[in-house]
């Protein structure tokens, strides 16, 4: 334990940050970073009452006294993982050691001194260590963190804020949110907070309290700069922005609010060097106190899931379909044998509300119907050729590596020369296909090329009419003409899934 932790002080500036999103030019460093703490009870006060803190000379605000009552309960977690890559031999030659270094050579000893042994074989797997932050959330020792804190821990040390370092084992974790629950292994009471009930609004002041760079016991304040982030870190992307400071190893740290409670879990930053310029981003407690629950009681988190393909509706889908307005999840395509197949959910309906709760875009959907979980009935309400209807669900759990389940795509070869006609206006030659009309070609810089469209993708219907042969296609698109649309709505299947693809009919 002594070797883990004077490894982790002499380390401490030093760690790498652990993953990365949007790219290099703008990166968002998902690591070890700060965590935003919401200042106590902002967001729980009533709009016409005010919260008063204490200690604020000439106006300015002192959150010493909130510190004090939530500071004990934030830990800096400090982790072991085996790494077993080969990145380290790089330029040694095939087994580590310099090609022309002979078994007994000297210089073997050196190699040997860096867990080589003389014929440049590996004795043990050489480990890595990783920092971030966590937060008790009960007396006997359970703390959340995030995921890729701890993913491929073998070791995992907690250091308490009264200078006590504890190990921990790690419970469950979760990777499409980025959670984990760790438990201290040793016995005794510990200081706890508890998560916040509701949601904090927009410029309510929140407090982060983490490890950043392995500091420990850092405390930053800002404000909630925005809701309902989607970040493309994962399916269920809904985070709190904030403009508290946050670095690497504050990751996995919580949020407070003005009364000392977890209103998020930090996760997050937007940054193009790896350092803090003011965005950071939080899992909402209301996400992950279900997480977490679920983790504590089954090691593992189980999402409802009725099997469609769902997508967000443009304005040149909504113009298509002649709705006046954008709200709902547009389905793409139905899976057999599944919630959504038995109730008689079909491609083109839009859904808009379930269990009476209104859903505003796609990703809205997946977030209600995963939160419900399996062996749920849901009443979801869906717009069908311009009705209103409500059918009954019975929710599934959803598979292992669902989200990534596209359906396969007919690569076969067209049986005849591509067609001319309305398929080359839109910037598209075209083929009969097994199930569907297949993109033999498309032109670049056409209404096709900047929607999205492939050579290989299956066009399966225009405007709602199943099509076979690129004369069904000019046929549909010639109908959607003489009707004045502006827009023909095609259902394309690709090697991404099925969607819908508008393209403008004037071209």
């Amino acid at each position: 334990m002594n070797s883990l932790l004077d490894s982790f002080a002499a380390a401490a500036t030093r760690v790498p940050l652990r993953k990365t999103l949007l790219g290099a030019a703008a990166a968002l460093a998902i690591g070890s970073l700060t965590i935003p703490v919401y200042l106590p009870g902002a967001f729980a006060q009533p709009a016409s009452q005010s919260v008063t803190i204490p200690g604020a000379p000439n106006g300015v605000p002192s959150f010493a006294d909130v510190i004090d009552r939530v500071k004990g309960s934030v830990v800096s977690v400090r982790v072991r993982i085996a790494d077993r890559s080969d990145e380290g031999r790089r330029g040694r030659g095939m087994h580590g050691m310099p090609p022309n270094v002979e078994p007994g050579d000297p210089l073997g000893r050196f190699f040997r001194r860096f867990g080589d042994d003389g014929f440049g074989q590996r004795q043990r797997p050489r480990e890595a260590m990783a920092q971030g932050s966590g937060f008790i959330i009960s007396a006997d020792g359970f703390v959340v963190t995030n995921n890729h804190v701890i993913q491929n821990a073998t070791e995992v040390v907690l250091g308490l804020d009264d200078g006590r370092s504890v190990p921990a084992r790690v419970v469950g974790a979760d990777e499409k949110t980025d959670l984990a629950l760790l438990k201290i292994t040793q016995d005794g009471q510990y200081p706890f907070t508890q998560w916040a009930e509701g949601a904090p609004r927009v410029g309510d002041w929140v407090l982060a309290v983490g490890n950043p760079f392995g500091l420990g016991g850092t405390v930053t304040a800002g404000i909630v700069s925005a809701r309902g982030r989607d970040i493309g870190a994962g399916p269920y992307d809904d985070f709190i922005q904030i403009d508290a400071p946050v670095n690497r190893g504050n990751s996995g740290g919580p949020t407070f609010d003005l009364h000392g409670r977890v209103v998020g879990v930090n996760t997050a930053i937007y940054s193009p060097s790896g350092g803090s310029v003011g965005i950071g981003f939080a899992i909402p407690a209301t996400v992950a106190r279900d997480v977490i629950s679920q983790l504590r009681e089954n090691g593992q988190v189980s999402r409802g899931y009725i099997g469609v393909q769902i997508q967000p509706i443009t304005p040149e889908i909504a113009e298509s379909m002649g709705l006046s307005r954008r709200d709902g999840a547009l389905v793409a395509d139905t899976q057999a044998n599944t919630p959504a197949a038995k109730a008689g959910l079909r491609a083109g309906d839009i859904i808009t509300s379930v269990n009476g709760q209104r859903v505003q875009t796609a990703r809205d959907l997946s977030r209600q119907i995963a939160g419900l979980g399996p062996q749920r009935e849901a009443r979801i309400g869906f717009l069908r050729e311009g009705r209103e209807q409500v059918v009954a669900v019975t929710l599934e759990a959803l598979p292992d590596g669902s989200a990534d389940a596209r359906g396969g795509m007919d690569r076969r070869g067209p049986s005849q020369p591509p067609q001319d006609g309305e398929g080359a206006r839109l910037g598209l030659r075209l083929a009969p296909g097994a199930d569907g009309v297949e993109v033999a070609q498309v032109e670049p810089g056409s209404p096709a090329e900047r929607n999205g469209l492939r050579e290989g993708d299956v066009i399966l219907e225009v405007a709602g009419k199943a099509v076979r042969r690129p004369a069904d296609v000019a046929s549909a698109v010639r109908d959607a003409r003489s009707s004045q649309r502006r827009t023909i709505l095609l259902r394309v299947r690709s090697s991404e899934g099925i969607r819908f693809v508008a393209l403008p009919a004037t071209s």
